[in-house]
């Protein structure tokens, strides 16, 4: 048995049959699928031992199974298709395993955030939870990312994320709380909105955000009030037909870019 919370983010190895049994009337997440390599933790390189994602706070399941006689349906999914079985028993029968192809939770207020003490804003790998690696070093199928509460010190330094565009793609959502470069309000991120910059696709802080950094004094600053997390992949994420005609789309999104003024200096 595994208890997911929000907050928490739960790892289901391919192959393993598994049930979601919820413990209200409703549930709401994100979900990810990962075609490629397993995830695993970043390597840490010359951050040393500690820091970031660690090994001992992702949580293995309590031993448990069921001895059930009564017709249970599993589904598969197989190519890209659900398929259904109607079993004359439960599946979920088994007393002892052997191995390490296990489920795991962790919580993501565990992330031990690492950040510059110093000036310049760090890449968002810096927050990687788990990495999904290809063979093409800094090209991951998936990596997975979180923007946790921590401290804002830097000098001489715009703080949000600067203007820019990624050879990856970003899908980002928000759980809880606020997000730093995305203000409340029109054009603002709630919790469990997500946004999606494809590869090689601009952006960066809405005018609001740009203008109250700006004119922010450059003292400590903790944000303490959000917690946010990314998929980033090599790959293009494309909308579906239900997604991208959802009533609840944003409408001018690039409206949020607006009145932002020339600042070249040559």
């Amino acid at each position: 048995l595994l208890r997911a919370e929000p907050g928490h983010v739960a790892l289901i190895p391919r192959g393993v049959r598994f049930r979601v049994e919820l413990l209200d009337e409703t549930a709401r997440g994100y979900v990810c699928e990962n075609y490629g390599r397993p995830f695993t933790l970043p390597d840490l390189g010359p951050i040393g031992a500690n820091g970031l994602a660690n090994a001992r706070d992702f949580l293995a399941p309590v031993a448990a199974y069921e001895d059930v006689e009564r017709p249970v349906e599993v589904i598969n999914k197989y190519c890209g298709n659900l398929w259904t079985a109607t079993y004359d028993h439960s599946p979920l029968d088994v007393v002892a395993w052997h191995g390490n192809h296990s489920p795991y939770v962790y919580d993501l207020h565990r992330f031990n955030v690492i950040g510059s003490i110093s000036y310049d804003h760090p890449d968002p790998s810096i927050f990687t939870v788990l990495t999904s690696p290809s063979d093409t070093p800094g090209l991951a199928g998936v990596d997975f990312v979180v923007f946790a509460p921590r401290w804002l010190v830097g000098e001489d330094t715009f703080r949000p994320p600067y203007f820019h565009r990624n050879v990856m793609s970003e899908y980002m959502g928000l759980i809880e709380g606020a997000y730093d470069a995305k203000t409340a309000g029109k054009g603002g991120f709630v919790p469990g909105g997500g946004s999606l910059h494809n590869m090689m696709s601009a952006h960066g802080p809405d005018r609001e955000t740009f203008d109250r950094a700006s004119a922010a004094e450059l003292k400590p600053q903790k944000i303490d009030d959000g917690l946010a997390f990314m998929f980033e992949t090599r790959w293009p994420v494309i909308a579906t037909a239900q997604a991208a005609t959802a009533d609840h789309l944003q409408q001018g999104y690039d409206d949020v870019w607006q009145g932002l003024s020339r600042n070249f200096r040559p």
